[in-house]
């Protein structure tokens, strides 16, 4: 039986998650890693890979797939993994399923622009940063990061969607971690958005550290501490 291949680098927030998600599901799998960096995405031999040019995405026998949320929902059709990650329960799935839809235009947005603008575009490009934009961009990842501190958290829940890990905490977290290289710190003054970070990285290593290598290489203050 052929390993599902899956194409990716941990440079990027969804290629973090599904590396994550695939170590603790023990789903059997081949890793490719692709160097978003020096373009390898943007050449002939990848476009036969996925034809969006981009990553992660995988190769499942004659499927190819990309899109991060599709790739997920058709894991969880085609492989057996623990129900919780993301449940066949109807009602449970429709509240994972919510977060993902919102995620797109919130917390994958606000980070990933504010991370871009702030990080890789001035050094990818030479681009200068205009304080203005910068303060506006900073204010809707304020904003976006504080309507999940008050409202998914804002109840008794351990994670997202309720008290057992899911997808929807996986793809969040990685997604809050991309501004931390820009040296800005999501944690600060969220105490429940904190605590929520520690279970899930907690529930998810050694993978979810693994992951997140380069992240804290680029900026050593965004590492974990350890416990005393």
């Amino acid at each position: 039986m052929s390993k599902l291949r899956y194409f990716y680098d941990l440079m990027s927030q969804p290629c973090r998650m599904l590396y994550i998600f695939l170590e603790q599901t023990k789903i059997p799998y081949e890793r490719n890693l692709v160097n978003l960096g020096k373009g390898q995405h943007l050449t002939e031999e990848f476009k036969a890979i996925n034809r969006f040019q981009k990553a992660p995405c995988i190769i499942d026998k004659d499927l190819h797939l990309a899109e991060s949320v599709a790739i997920v929902r058709y894991l969880a059709r085609e492989y057996k993994f623990p129900e919780h990650w993301y449940p066949t329960d109807s009602r449970k799935r429709a509240r994972i399923d919510e977060y993902l839809e919102w995620q797109h235009h919130n917390t994958r947005a606000v980070c990933a622009i504010y991370f871009q603008y702030m990080w890789l575009r001035p050094r990818m490009m030479g681009t200068k940063v205009n304080p203005d934009r910068a303060e506006e961009l900073k204010q809707k990842m304020e904003d976006c990061l504080d309507f999940i501190e008050n409202d998914y958290l804002g109840g008794n829940n351990k994670f997202l969607v309720g008290d057992e890990i899911s997808v929807a905490d996986l793809f969040a977290s990685c997604e809050i971690e991309q501004p931390k290289m820009a040296g800005f710190d999501p944690c600060a003054g969220r105490p429940k958005l904190t605590a929520w970070m520690a279970r899930v990285r907690e529930a998810t290593n050694p993978y979810y550290d693994e992951a997140h290598k380069l992240v804290y290489k680029i900026n050593p203050n965004s590492a974990p501490k350890p416990k005393l």
